[in-house]
């Protein structure tokens, strides 16, 4: 676990955000927001990653999420980032969006 973090957090401590491995994938809708994938791969395997954008009157308002769940093979990181992203969604609801923040972890 102790591990983890720190590769988690020296990924962040040069200055640039982790870079979605793979060609561009069509985001989805669900329930107003708009789910982007953008798995992280590390070595040979991608970490659960994307964000969630909400149009708000002029603004859009965007969430991103890391997840520690490791796939060995893109097409089940995009899937399982739609699968999450829309849990994340549901269960928030409108607090997910609620603070107003133009761009947030969720």
């Amino acid at each position: 676990m102790a591990s983890f973090i720190s590769n988690l957090l020296s990924m962040f401590s040069s200055g640039d955000a982790p870079k979605a491995a793979g060609p561009a994938v069509e985001p989805q809708e669900h329930a107003g927001c708009m789910i982007h994938p953008a798995p992280i791969k590390e070595g040979s395997q991608y970490r659960l990653a994307g964000r969630i954008e909400k149009q708000v009157g002029d603004a859009v308002l965007v969430r991103t999420f890391i997840r520690a769940d490791m796939f060995t093979s893109m097409d089940d990181a995009v899937e399982s980032t739609f699968r999450k992203a829309r849990q994340i969604i549901d269960q928030n609801g409108a607090s997910l969006f609620s603070d107003g923040a133009p761009e947030r972890s969720a």
